[in-house]
C-alpha cells in the first residue's frame, strides 16, 4: 500500500494528495505533527533527513521526498490524467507557475521560516503577519500577471484541466486566506481556485478533511 506521511495543513502534502486523487490511487495516511516537531524525531529523520514532509512510501518501498518530485513520479507512474501537458513549451510554462509557487512563495512562508522569526528573532505577531502577507502579495502580483495575461490560461492555470500548476496553487490559496491576506486583486488566481475546488479530487485533499484535521 502507498503511504503518504504528511501533516494537514501542509501545503507540500497538500499538493502531493491532489495528485494522489487526481490519479485515482489508493493509499494509507501517516500524519506526522508539524506543530509538535515530529518531522524533527528520529523516525521522520530516518525517512527524510531534510526532517520534512511529505514523504510517498510506495508500494515498491521506495520513500520518495520533496512534493515536486513526488508528483511528477506520480504522473510518470500513473500518465492519466497527465498533470503535464504533451508538448514542451507547455510543460515548461506548467513547471514554471508549479516554481514559481513551490520554490518561490512556499518557502519565505513556511512553518519552520515563521517559527524562526518568532524564536530566534523575536518578531510579534503583527510583524510576522506583515511578513507572511508582504512575500504572499509580491508572489500572487506575478502569478496573476501572468495567468490573466498569457492565453495558455484556461479554466485551469493551463488549458481545460488540472495540472501540476493548480496542484500549487490551491494549497497556497488556502494558506493566503489563513493568514486573511487581502486577494481582491487576484481575480484569476481566485476564479481558478474556485473551479479547482469544485473537482472532488481537490475537495478530498482539503486539510479539514485530513484524519489528522481534529
Amino acid at each position: 500500500m502507498t503511504t503518504l506521511y504528511g501533516y494537514f495543513r501542509s501545503s507540500a502534502a497538500y499538493r502531493v494528495r491532489i495528485a494522489l486523487n487526481l490519479k485515482g490511487l489508493d493509499y494509507a495516511q501517516a500524519p506526522v505533527n508539524l506543530v509538535k516537531g515530529e518531522q524533527r524525531g528520529e523516525e521522520n529523520l530516518a525517512r527524510n533527513p531534510q526532517g520534512l514532509v511529505p514523504i510517498l512510501e510506495t508500494d515498491e518501498g521506495a520513500q520518495l521526498t520533496q512534493s515536486l518530485a513526488i508528483c511528477e513520479y506520480l504522473d510518470e507512474r500513473y500518465p492519466a490524467p497527465a498533470l503535464l501537458p504533451a508538448d514542451a513549451v507547455g510543460r515548461a510554462r506548467v513547471r514554471s507557475l508549479a516554481q514559481l509557487v513551490a520554490c518561490e512563495i512556499h518557502p519565505l512562508n513556511n512553518l519552520k521560516v515563521l517559527k524562526y522569526l518568532v524564536g530566534e528573532l523575536k518578531v510579534d505577531e503583527e510583524a510576522k503577519l506583515a511578513w507572511y502577507r508582504h512575500w504572499i502579495a509580491e508572489g500572487f502580483a506575478a502569478l496573476e500577471a501572468r495567468l490573466a495575461g498569457e492565453s495558455a490560461t484556461g479554466e485551469f492555470c493551463h488549458g481545460d484541466s488540472p495540472t501540476l500548476a493548480d496542484l500549487c496553487l490551491v494549497p497556497q490559496l488556502f494558506n493566503a486566506e489563513r493568514f486573511e491576506c487581502d486577494l481582491s486583486a487576484y481575480p484569476t488566481i481566485r476564479r481558478i481556485a474556485e473551479r479547482c475546488r469544485s473537482l472532488e479530487a481537490f475537495a478530498k485533499a482539503a486539510p479539514g478533511e485530513q484524519p489528522d484535521a481534529g
